[in-house]
């Protein structure tokens, strides 16, 4: 079975039905041989918080070191988002075996009368997923009530319910106390539930089991969990206080309802894996949850947040009140069957309102919600699409502006494409191949040279037999290809407006995202910049596509960063390797001592190294890890004494107190090879205004235990990385002062490496510097045949990346590497 047959298959189950329980789950369950079993379980139930709470728990258990399924609902572009091992989405071949497996235990519920919902199924998926990658813990969302949930055919070793109140009530109860009851059917055999539910809801709960309630102190719980303050306008402070152990953190989620879920999430992460208080601070702090009240930007400040009831609106609404701004902008969409109304009036006052609908039946029609904001907004707009009313919304607001878009996550998710949809670059005619050939003797509008290009024959005449002497462009042969996602609408018009210019759009629903459509666009420059101009002006939010065809048409040098201007002017810089450690792979040792470390870098220098990065600390595998202060020790002097000579310093750490002490002894550049594992580190860049080197990885040092699946290397590490590169911006950090490596040799095989580099073009879509750091990686181990500790291949490799268009290339053989993109690029030292 194929990818695209196995998500349609998926996907194309009942959503909801009139049965209850959890039979027809563990039928399913026992077809996969009970793989639930294999892992410890947690579930998470609630009427409000739940996904918070596990996406938390599942961070918090990551960093301390455990390996973690999670299952989480709604997504907000595909179904593979809702189930995933250690960060990682289900990949596709995954999905495409599991699929082929469950189809007869399908065949045979359906002769019994009793077909799956689409979740019941993704939820025996998930469990069968999590069991083949041998994780350590699955933590599973709850998707309605407790009791009869798919999720209830486990046997959990811990429990939580966020909160309660009035939900479903056609199915689980008309009373707070009788919903309680049914969400507490989550409870552990072993242990006590976790719940920030407080009150009649509370009570109901202790009828049910023993319980641990988190929340606010004047509620007297067992585990106090608080919010204190904001520390920036994207992280607020809390602390949680529980018996014989307490927290104090930043989280990047916030209110004080965020703060009672930490509170839970900590408390079930010591019942299941006894995790420290230190892990529990990092892991909350960099914990990642797309789409709640999350900050894109602050001038105007933006926030995407998917609440989609009374209650949660109403949280919403102290959350704007934290904000000094002068005017809202609200985005609103809403499915039909919500209080729609309520939610509307819970929130501040409104200058402009666009109402608007996700591509989904059950939205709400715009001008319906349009006649109800018009009794709570200045000015109210009905728009039809959710892009473009973002769009529209982002051009109303001043700088000290809010613009909130929310309603429904559906509404969300099409809202945050503005953010993460990349227009990738697949191909391009050589500029120098087309001006050096036959054809470009055509751009000098020559008299002995006929035109054959544009309405012409093939013979140099036009239509009415006379020779064309109108003049030909290079952006009329120049072709160029380009890929992205769009959603259904967009892609329509997109392929309508292109193919009216004569270019070529090929569209696709097959092994893209659910949500989305795989779009190809090909054509040559100049019909492109046509289709931008068209697209400015268009809707449906393609203005923001056509920005992103006018960047990638006539891109301004992203290595105009700080730190790297006028270093990459030429083409390909060289950071040159500078290990101040004993244990490194290659050097460990020969650069220790202060005076040999000092000598080395002169001669890099001298021998053309561009950037200095100097490294305190090994990321090789199996790496001891080394202690804050000696990490510094070793590399502040070094730096201290690299201010004398004319070159950027680049400090190689993962740690944000050793990163600020290189910065503050002089260093520009920060290398952080575990793509801010360290969750202070992108605010430590930030305040010093210095360039960051935002590598992709998934472990330092790396795992060889635990290899990844990727289904396309490439689009994986991009999607990976634009989700960081945003994070980074949140902190504070300029985009153009972030230079992007994918991380070869990390959680890659040398195959994915190798694709990495050769494609490296691809990742100008991010709109940022390349870094490719590849040298003497075991990545070349099976093709050294010179025997000389893998330099020929690290030569060919950058070779290869110099000739793709890697702004820097980081390596220890200085000269060597010059030599290469030397020749490789022509870049040419003028005294030679």
């Amino acid at each position: 079975m194929e990818y695209h047959e196995a998500a349609d298959y998926l996907t194309s189950f009942q959503r909801r039905r009139p049965k209850l329980g959890i039979e027809t789950t563990a039928r399913m369950l026992s077809h996969f041989g009970d793989p639930h079993l294999d892992v410890d379980c947690v579930q998470i139930a609630g009427s409000n918080g739940k996904g918070s709470t596990a996406r938390m728990l599942e961070s918090v258990l990551r960093r301390a070191g455990v390996s973690v399924g999670l299952f989480t609902s709604p997504s907000l572009n595909d179904f593979r988002e809702q189930v995933r091992v250690d960060g990682r989405p289900v990949p596709k071949s995954k999905v495409a075996e599991y699929a082929k497996e469950i189809g007869p235990c399908i065949d045979r519920l359906r002769e019994d009368d009793d077909e799956p919902t689409h979740f019941e199924v993704l939820t025996a998926v998930a469990l069968r997923h999590f069991s083949e990658k041998d994780v350590d813990v699955a933590v599973l969302e709850v998707g309605i009530g407790g009791r009869y949930d798919a999720t209830s055919a486990v046997d959990p070793v811990a429990g939580a319910v966020t909160s309660v109140s009035l939900e479903h009530t056609e199915l689980l109860g008309d009373t707070i106390e009788e919903i309680a009851r049914d969400k507490a059917q989550v409870a552990p055999q072993d242990a006590p539930l976790v719940t920030g539910a407080d009150g009649a809801a509370l009570d109901a709960i202790r009828e049910v089991t023993d319980a641990i309630s988190v929340g606010p102190p004047d509620s007297d719980p067992d585990v106090v969990a608080v919010e204190t303050g904001m520390r920036s306008a994207v992280e607020n402070e809390i602390s949680i206080v529980g018996p014989g152990w307490e927290v104090e953190t930043n989280l990047p989620l916030l209110g004080a309802h965020q703060a009672t879920n930490a509170g839970v999430a900590a408390t079930l992460a010591r019942q299941v894996a006894a995790v420290e208080a230190e892990a529990i601070a990092e892991g909350l702090r960099a914990v990642l949850w797309p789409g709640r009240f999350e900050i894109m930007s602050t001038e105007p400040m933006i926030a995407l947040d998917g609440s989609h009831n009374p209650g949660a609106t109403a949280t919403l609404a102290g959350l704007l009140a934290r904000y000094d701004y002068e005017d809202l902008h609200l985005v609103f969409a809403a499915m039909s069957d919500k209080a729609y109304d309520e939610m509307i009036d819970s929130l501040p006052g409104i200058a402009t309102a666009y109402a608007t609908r996700p591509e989904l039946d059950r939205a709400e029609d715009p001008d319906t919600l349009a006649a109800t904001l018009e009794d709570y907004a200045d000015t109210v707009e009905a728009v039809p699409s959710v892009p473009e009313a973002t769009e529209r919304a982002i051009e109303a607001a001043d700088p000290d502006d809010f613009v909130l878009v929310t309603g429904s996550l559906y509404a969300v998710a099409e809202a945050r494409d503005r953010w993460t949809r990349l227009l990738v670059p697949t191909a391009r005619t050589r500029p120098s191949h087309t001006e050096h050939s036959l054809v470009g003797a055509l751009f000098e509008d020559r008299a002995d040279v006929d035109d054959p290009i544009g309405g012409m024959d093939g013979s140099g005449t036009a239509a009415g037999g006379a020779p064309n002497r109108e003049s030909t462009t290079a952006e009329e042969i120049d072709r160029r290809l380009f890929r992205t996602y769009l959603r259904p609408d967009q892609a329509q018009r997109v392929a309508d407006r292109l193919t009216d210019l004569g270019g070529q759009c090929r569209r696709s629903t097959t092994g893209s995202p659910e949500k989305l459509v795989a779009t190809v666009l090909g054509g040559t420059t100049a019909q492109f910049r046509e289709l931008a101009d068209d697209l400015a002006s268009e809707g449906l939010g393609l203005r923001r596509l056509a920005a992103q065809l006018e960047r990638r048409l006539d891109p301004v040098d992203p290595a105009r960063a700080a730190g790297l201007e006028p270093i990459t002017d030429d083409g390909t810089a060289v950071m040159g390797i500078l290990n101040v450690t004993p244990d490194s792979f290659h050097d460990g040792g020969e650069y220790e001592a202060h005076e040999a470390a000092v000598s080395r870098a002169e001669e890099m220098i001298d021998a053309g190294a561009d950037i200095i990065d100097v490294g305190g600390e090994s990321t090789r595998p199996g790496a001891e890890p080394v202690p804050t202060e000696t990490e510094i020790d070793r590399v502040v002097p070094v730096i201290e004494a690299l201010s004398a000579f004319d070159v950027p310093v680049s400090i190689d750490t993962r740690k944000a107190a050793v990163a600020d002490a290189a910065l503050e002894a002089g260093a520009d550049i920060v290398n952080d090879v575990s793509g801010l594992a360290d969750p202070e580190m992108p605010f430590v860049v930030a305040d010093h205004d210095a360039s960051l080197v935002l590598m992709h990885s998934l472990s330092v040092p790396v795992d060889p235990d635990r290899n990844p699946t990727y289904d396309d290397v490439v689009e994986d590490v991009m999607a990976e990385l634009n989700e960081q590169l945003l994070r980074a911006e949140r902190a504070g950090i300029d985009r153009e002062q972030i230079v992007i490596d994918p991380g070869c040799g990390f959680g890659k095989s040398a195959s994915e490496s190798f694709e990495l580099i050769d494609r490296l073009g691809e990742l100008e879509a991010l709109g940022c510097p390349v870094l490719i750091g590849h040298s003497r990686k075991s990545m070349f181990t099976a093709v050294d045949d010179a025997d000389d500790d893998r330099l020929t291949p690290t030569l060919a490799g950058t070779a290869i990346a110099a000739d793709r268009g890697a702004d820097v290339v980081r390596v220890h053989d200085v000269a060597e590497n010059v030599a290469v993109i030397g020749a490789a690029t022509g870049q040419l030292d003028p005294g030679n």
